[in-house]
């Protein structure tokens, strides 16, 4: 099968932890805005063209499904490629860890745009500096805390043991995004997440992410995606 990820063409944003979880798996998909604008994505999302039209992109058309929701693509996504553990109570407890990073993702965003994504970033600095103060004081160790607890008490590679998981990839993206988002403040953290960073690295290790990461299919980060790098709020 030949996937269809619909995606904004330009930004990272959610459709990377899609991204990367076709590409570790060596999926045969095509990132349909990238390559063809965003028409289709658009009339897809409209309702005319398909029976069970997505609220917003990413989405992702796998033969006749149209599936919609980060979470919800990787949940299909992670038992057909090997990403998720075969018996249900571990695919579900795998959807919940991507469901809690679903929620740290709104909260990353909102750091920049806590008044809501109508208004230019310029538009509300002062709300932003203090989501961002905030965020580092109280949900950052909430958030990688439990995560880096999950890492030390199972003393494994991944989240679910020695096989990597679609989660592993999103707790990658997760690292990556917040280090080029908040430079100093992970520089002066890290070293309360140990678990997590070594996540990283070896994630970044694996060979068809190693590849994905050096290849032009991997947009790089900018001021237009959820992790958006302001001076202002990483002081």
């Amino acid at each position: 099968m030949r996937y269809e990820l619909y995606y904004w063409p330009s930004i990272q944003g959610r459709g990377e932890f899609v991204r990367l979880a076709l590409e570790d798996a060596g999926a045969n998909y095509v990132d349909v805005a990238r390559e063809r604008g965003t028409a289709g994505m658009m009339a897809m999302m409209g309702g005319g063209t398909i029976a069970t039209p997505p609220f917003a992109p990413p989405f992702l058309k796998a033969g006749k499904l149209v599936i919609g929701q980060t979470a919800n693509i990787l949940f299909y996504l992670g038992s057909r490629h090997g990403l998720a553990p075969k018996a249900e109570a571990g695919r579900l407890w795998l959807h919940q860890l991507q469901l809690t990073i679903t929620d740290l993702v709104v909260e990353i965003h909102d750091t920049h745009h806590p008044l809501g994504p109508t208004l230019y970033y310029e538009d509300q600095r002062a709300p932003a500096k203090k989501r961002a103060a905030e965020f580092w004081a109280e949900r950052v160790p909430k958030y990688l805390g439990y995560f880096e607890t999950l890492l030390r008490q199972r003393k494994q590679a991944y989240i679910n043991g020695r096989k990597v998981t679609y989660v592993d990839l999103s707790l990658f993206q997760i690292i990556a995004g917040l280090r080029y988002a908040f430079p100093k403040h992970m520089n002066a953290y890290e070293h309360s997440i140990p678990a997590l960073v070594a996540l990283h690295d070896r994630v970044a290790a694996r060979p068809n992410i190693e590849a994905y990461l050096a290849s032009d299919r991997r947009i790089p980060f900018n001021e237009d995606g959820i992790f958006r790098c302001y001076k202002a709020l990483d002081a």
